[in-house]
């Protein structure tokens, strides 16, 4: 029989009062921690109150445009949403919604209304501000929101000798959010390209 080359380690026989002494150990380990770190328990617990708020705020849902009423006489064919792009415009961390709205109309291109919504609780959407009124005769081509502004081109038409098919002339314009109003800019005037 070969004899082993390490010495004897006979304090490797565990015993019960030795994993007793252990655990004993342990716990006073731990005891101390919490003693030391009384701050700990809050820190996490207003973390998870932030994160709580964060995640409230950023889930609130845009006002659905489906269950509001347009300003629009369209003679009991009803109004089709045509677009639609939320965005939190006045900064407030609510957001709302922009849609552009016209009467369900089998053929032509029936004019535009612009609306932004806002909803509160569990009310219905209501319209804050119309950004172009249907009785300018207007149709709605590139529309966007970003960056808290609202960009459109507006097609329009020189006379009423021009197809309702065709537009000739188009707008590029910007709405934004200053002083309590929406303020328009308008980006470029010019014939329209033919794509509507």
């Amino acid at each position: 029989m070969q004899t082993s080359a390490l010495p004897d380690l006979a304090h490797t026989d565990t015993t019960t009062m030795h994993w007793l002494a252990t655990a004993a150990a342990m716990a006073a380990v731990v005891a101390a921690a919490g003693l030391l770190q009384p701050d700990a328990t809050a820190s996490a617990s207003t973390t998870a109150h932030r994160t709580t708020v964060q995640q409230g705020t950023a889930s609130a849902a845009p006002p659905d445009p489906a269950r509001a009423v347009f300003p629009l006489q369209c003679g009991g064919v009803g109004t089709t949403v045509a677009k639609q792009v939320p965005g939190d415009l006045d900064g407030d961390g609510r957001p709302e919604t922009v849609a552009v709205v016209h009467c369900a109309a089998g053929s032509g291109t029936p004019p535009s209304g612009v609306y932004v919504l806002t909803q509160a609780g569990g009310a219905a959407p209501r319209i804050v501000a119309t950004l172009v009124d249907p009785t300018q005769k207007m149709s709605v081509g590139d529309f966007t929101v970003r960056d808290r502004v609202v960009s459109a081109t507006l097609l329009g038409y020189s006379s009423a000798s021009v197809p309702s098919c065709c537009p000739d002339q188009q707008e590029k314009v910007t709405w934004q959010w200053q002083n309590g109003a929406f303020v328009r800019s308008s980006q470029s005037d010019g014939a329209a390209d033919g794509s509507a």
